[in-house]
C-alpha cells in the first residue's frame, strides 16, 4: 500500500514585480510547494500572521519598505519560517545584513530558474530540520524516568529496554562502549529507573586513582591502618549502600585488585583496611569499560570469573557514527542546556549547521557532539548557530576541494550532485540509510540520483 502524500510546504513570495513573483511561484509549484504571493511587506506581514507561511522569499526592495524590515519581523513572529532573501546583483552588503537578520539564504537578480530551484529545495529541507528538532525538542520535554538517555535509534531504544527491565534486578551490569559514549548516563538511568533512586548513585574512575590509593577509596579503612590514617573512612562500597556504585574504566583495575573486588561481589561483605571485621554491604554495582574484556581475558590482563560476575548482564553502547539518528537529538539536548546556562537567546541550528553535524563521523561521540554544542552556544552571533559556530574539525574544510574541482571541470549541477553523494556513501562504507540521514534525505533519492532501479 502507498504511504499517504505528504502536506505541501506553504511558501510566500514578497515581490512587487508581478511578472517575475508569478515566475518564482511557477517554479515553486513546479517543486512540489503550495505558492502565493504578496506585493508589499504589509500583505506579507498578514498572510504571516495567518499562520500558513514556512517559507518566505523576499525582495529587498519593496514600496513599503525594506526587505530586511519584513525579515526581521518574521524572524520574532515564527522564527521557524525559512527565509531566502533576493536583492539587486552586486548589493551583498544587503544580502550579508539579510542573512545577519535571520535570512537562511539570498540570491541575486537576475534569478536563474535552476539556482532558485536548488535555493528552493536546501530551504524545505531546512524547515523539515527545524520541524523535527520541534518535535524532539517536545519529546525532550516529556522525557521519561530514563533521563540522559536521548536519541531515537533503534540501537538506543533497545538499550531503553534492557534498562527498564532490569532497573531493580539485584544483578550487576557491565556497560561496554567507546570512550565519551554515554556509559555513565546508562549507569545514571538504571540507578534512577530503580526502587534505589532514593539511594546514593557514587561513581568512580578506577583509571583516574593511583594504584596505592584505590583498594583504601573502595574498601575504606581503620584509624591507625597506615601512618596516614587519623580517622575510620567509609570506603565507596559502604557509602553506595542501599543505592548504586558506578565502576567506570573497570579494565584499568590491577589483578590484585579484581580478586579482591570478586569476593565483595559474591559475598556481599567488604572489609576495610585495618578492620577485622567484614561489613555487609547493599549496593547494585554497574561497571563500564571502554576496553574489550574479553579479548583482556584471553591474554591474562582480566580475570576471567570476575569478567563474568559483573557481566551478568550486559549493555553495549554502540559508537555515535552507528546511530547518526541519535545525533540531532542529543545536539539539541546539549543546545537547551548550554544556552539555558550561558543566559543566550539561541533558537537552534540552522539547517545548514544540522546537515554539518549529520556528516561528521564524530569520534569521539557523545563528549565531543556537547563540547561542539557549547563552543558554537558560545560563539554564536545570530540566533540560528551557523556552520561557522562549530569547531573546524566538524566543519569539514576538505569540502570546498570538491566545488573548486567541479568548476575546473565545468560539471552540470546534476554531476556534482551525483559526485557528491557518491562521496558520502563511501565514508559510510556503502550504508545508504546512514548516508540518506546524513544527507537529509532518503533512501530512494540516492538511489534515483545514483542511477540505480528501485
Amino acid at each position: 500500500m502507498e504511504s499517504a502524500k505528504r502536506t505541501p510546504m506553504n511558501l510566500l513570495v514578497v515581490e512587487d514585480d508581478t511578472p517575475l513573483a508569478e515566475l518564482f511561484v511557477g517554479i515553486a509549484e513546479k517543486r512540489g510547494l503550495g505558492a502565493s504571493r504578496a506585493a508589499t511587506i504589509a500583505e506579507g506581514r498578514a498572510r504571516i500572521e495567518a499562520g500558513d507561511v514556512e517559507i518566505l522569499l523576499t525582495d529587498m526592495r519593496l514600496p513599503d519598505g525594506s526587505g530586511i524590515e519584513l525579515i526581521e519581523w518574521t524572524r520574532k513572529a515564527d522564527p521557524r519560517i525559512v527565509i531566502v532573501a533576493i536583492t539587486a546583483f552586486g548589493s551583498i552588503e544587503i544580502a550579508v545584513r539579510a542573512v545577519r537578520q535571520g535570512a537562511y539564504d539570498f540570491l541575486t537578480k537576475p534569478v536563474e530558474p535552476a539556482v532558485l530551484g536548488v535555493a528552493l529545495d536546501r530551504a524545505m529541507e531546512a524547515r523539515r530540520l527545524r520541524g523535527e528538532v520541534e518535535a524532539l525538542r517536545g519529546a525532550l520535554a516529556t522525557e521519561s524516568a530514563l533521563k540522559g538517555i536521548i536519541g531515537k535509534s533503534r540501537a538506543l531504544a533497545d538499550i531503553t529496554s534492557v534498562v527498564r527491565r532490569v532497573a531493580d534486578s539485584p544483578a550487576t551490569v557491565l556497560v561496554t562502549g567507546p570512550s565519551g559514549s554515554g556509559k555513565e548516563l546508562v549507569a545514571r538511568a538504571l540507578h534512577e529507573a530503580s526502587r534505589r533512586k532514593e539511594g546514593p548513585f557514587v561513581a568512580v574512575n578506577a583509571a583516574a586513582i593511583p594504584e596505592t590509593l584505590l583498594e583504601s577509596e573502595l574498601f575504606g579503612y581503620k584509624k591507625g591502618a597506615f601512618t596516614d590514617a587519623r580517622q575510620d573512612k567509609k570506603g565507596l562500597f559502604v557509602e553506595a549502600d542501599g543505592g548504586t556504585l558506578f565502576l567506570d574504566e573497570i579494565g584499568d583495575l590491577p589483578l590484585v585488585l579484581q580478586a579482591k573486588i570478586l569476593r565483595v561481589l559474591e559475598e556481599r561483605e567488604v572489609r576495610p583496611l585495618g578492620a577485622t571485621r567484614n561489613v555487609p554491604i547493599d549496593a547494585r554495582v554497574v561497571a563500564a569499560t571502554n576496553h574489550d574484556l574479553r579479548r583482556a581475558v584471553k591474554e591474562g590482563r582480566f580475570r576471567e570469573d570476575l569478567f563474568y560476575r559483573l557481566a551478568v548482564i550486559e549493555i553495549a553502547i554502540p559508537p555515535l557514527r552507528d546511530r547518526p539518528e541519535d545525533i540531532l537529538p542529543l545536539a539539541e539536548h546539549f543546545l537547551q542546556r548550554a544556552k539555558a546556562r550561558a543566559g543566550l537567546p539561541i533558537q537552534g541550528f540552522s539547517g545548514a549547521a544540522a546537515r554539518v553535524l549529520m556528516a561528521y563521523e564524530w569520534p569521539g561521540n557523545v563528549r565531543e557532539l556537547e563540547n561542539a554544542v557549547e563552543r558554537a552556544v558560545a560563539l554564536a552571533q545570530a540566533e540560528w548557530i551557523s556552520p561557522d559556530d562549530l569547531p573546524p574539525t566538524v566543519q569539514k574544510p576538505s569540502t570546498p576541494d570538491l566545488f573548486a574541482s567541479a568548476a575546473e571541470r565545468m560539471m552540470t549541477l546534476e554531476e556534482v550532485d551525483r559526485a557528491y553523494v557518491k562521496h558520502v556513501l563511501e565514508r559510510f562504507g556503502g550504508n545508504k540509510v546512514r548516508a540518506a540521514a546524513a544527507l537529509g534525505i532518503n533512501r530512494r533519492t540516492i538511489q534515483r540520483w545514483l542511477g540505480e532501479d528501485e
